[in-house]
């Protein structure tokens, strides 16, 4: 599933592509994804203009002249790709069995939303609804902003009893992570991802200084990922998810990587250099 850096990376995309522009043209080739599209969801697009795009946790807002805010979700296995209208009619790009959205823009861009799986949706709302709407309205703090810190990181964790893996899976605590990045990030902070969440917070509720470190080891691996998602290659990005059984790329440690199931998920870690 996508998690944070991909869903970034999709942002950008669709930034360079979309804003600016007007949507001349909306095309849903089937009537649901994950959820039926909204009765008046091609009305509410067309002829709009799209004055920006951001990302919410694993959500992407348009942001729509007529203050409407068209939001989506990648879901399992959604993608978009970008094609230039001077090299066809968009019908001539939409030919995938899996191409269930297209978006004509004014700019010659054509948008095209491919998800085999069906477990992205998309919807339409006015940009006052979006701070109260199920899939937003209890999420955490973004990783990436300045108010992302030790402190309000300690203030999500000193009750929590379960272990630093599903806390920090859970979207109420932190919006985005997601099973690979945290297995990613624990390592970098040399914690094991069976520790409980509270232990890094004090009784008072102030951050213990290994919580300083993972807010540092999330940003770190964040960043490295979004800028991943930009080079080419086949190079692998991870130091430890879905490495099980090979040794652990920290200098010095000697210890490899295992694989456990928490929540349901793999989590992979050291058992030798995170504690």
């Amino acid at each position: 599933m996508p998690e944070l850096p991909e869903v970034e990376y999709t942002r950008r995309l669709l930034q360079r592509a979309m804003a600016g522009a007007r949507i001349s043209r909306a095309t849903t080739r089937r009537a649901n994804l994950r959820y039926p599209f909204p009765d008046s969801f091609v009305r509410r697009l067309e002829n709009q203009l799209v004055r920006n795009v951001f990302r919410r946790a694993k959500y992407l807002l348009v942001e729509l002249g007529s203050r409407d805010v068209l939001l989506m979700h990648l879901g399992m296995s959604g993608s978009f790709r970008v094609v230039r209208a001077g090299r066809g009619r968009a019908g001539e790009f939409a030919h995938d069995a899996h191409d269930h959205v297209v978006f004509e823009m004014s700019n010659g861009n054509i948008v095209i939303f491919n998800d085999p799986r069906r477990f992205g949706f998309m919807t339409v709302m006015a940009a006052s609804e979006t701070a109260t709407h199920a899939a937003l309205g209890r999420l955490g703090p973004e990783p990436l902003a300045r108010t992302f810190d030790a402190a309000a990181l300690a203030q999500a964790l000193r009750r929590r009893k379960t272990s630093l893996k599903i806390a920090l899976s859970d979207q109420r605590v932190v919006a985005g992570l997601g099973n690979i990045y945290v297995s990613e990030a624990l390592h970098r902070a040399r914690l094991s991802p069976k520790r409980a969440a509270s232990t890094l917070v004090t009784r008072s509720g102030e951050p213990r200084p290994a919580l300083h470190d993972l807010v540092t080891a999330i940003r770190d691996a964040l960043k490295q990922a979004i800028r991943h998602q930009y080079r080419t290659g086949g190079d692998d990005p991870f130091l430890v998810y879905d490495h099980e059984g090979e040794r652990c790329p920290r200098r010095g440690c000697g210890g490899t990587i295992r694989r456990i199931v928490q929540g349901g998920r793999s989590t992979f870690y050291c058992p030798v250099c995170q504690r």
